[in-house]
């Protein structure tokens, strides 16, 4: 059963989204670049780029009441104004500082091979809340959103494939294979079907970079990881762009399950809490 936003945005699955998104990265960003371990830390430092993007995005939906490009990518400009985003990819740089200068949002998103990171999937969860991302409007939206940083097929189909994730919060089980059914072809539905039944550890083998295909198919597998603890040290386990995983699968397992089941400790611990405390209140107050 797909979830449909009623009149009022679920408060519970907001603070769950934004909040294990923000855990998840700031965990992840301790230990970005490296080979592979057990046993890391799961001490939240700072989150980055991944968190800030996402806030900025949810501020600007908020502000607007509704999900448009033009809005989120003046949203996306003000935020890195206001709070210098940290640890922004080559393709999102180039979009701010093109926007900075009178760009068209719809023109200064990154094109050809270095277009197909996870810089648009990182940010756009937000939209599950305003959009149901089975509608073909809906999806026109997402693109258009992923594309003011990456104009990329891959790079959109990894957005929608996080979009329908956050989406899917009413069901008891992450069904891999009905969200890749949902994808146009893509490298990205062809690797999630591939690590649809893997264990974490072994779909990683594939690769754990920041490449959309690499990137988003491993989140939406460990956020099928029932207990977000254990989740969190698969994915920081595994090294490589662990930061960008983690939020993104901080996110799906975050608006699947809730704020309250995330672990306390561990949020009492994060910097910057208020910020996205603040963001899941405006945006939790949008009707879609």
């Amino acid at each position: 059963m797909w979830w449909r936003p009623g009149p009022e945005l679920d408060l519970e699955r907001v603070r769950g989204c934004l909040l294990g998104g923000a855990l998840g990265d700031a965990v992840g960003a301790r230990h970005e670049g490296a080979p592979p371990a057990e046993g890391r830390a799961l001490r939240p430092g700072h989150f980055t780029d991944d968190t800030q993007l996402t806030l900025a995005t949810a501020e600007a939906i908020a502000d607007a009441g509704r999900a448009d490009p033009e809005r989120i990518a003046a949203g996306l400009l003000a935020w890195h104004r206001r709070d210098p985003i940290r640890g922004v990819g080559a393709a999102t740089a180039k979009a701010l500082r093109e926007l900075s200068v009178g760009g068209h949002w719809a023109l200064v998103g990154r094109t050809g091979e270095h277009a197909a990171g996870n810089g648009a999937a990182i940010r756009i969860a937000p939209l599950a809340f305003v959009l149901d991302p089975r509608d073909p409007k809906a999806r026109r939206t997402i693109r258009d959103v992923a594309r003011i940083t990456h104009r990329s097929d891959e790079a959109y189909a990894g957005a929608l494939a996080v979009c329908l994730a956050v989406h899917d919060a009413s069901s008891d089980d992450l069904d891999l294979d009905l969200i890749a059914a949902a994808l146009p072809d893509s490298g990205v539905r062809d690797r999630l079907r591939e690590i649809a039944r893997l264990e974490l550890r072994d779909a990683a083998a594939r690769g754990t970079s920041g490449w959309v295909v690499d990137a988003v198919p491993l989140a939406l597998r460990a956020a099928s990881i029932p207990d977000f603890e254990s989740m969190l040290a698969e994915v920081v386990a595994l090294g490589g762009d662990c930061d960008s995983i983690g939020s993104m699968a901080g996110q799906i397992w975050g608006a699947r399950h809730g704020a309250a089941a995330l672990p306390a400790a561990m949020l009492r611990e994060l910097p910057g809490r208020d910020d996205v405390e603040r963001v899941v209140r405006a945006l939790a107050r949008t009707r879609p």
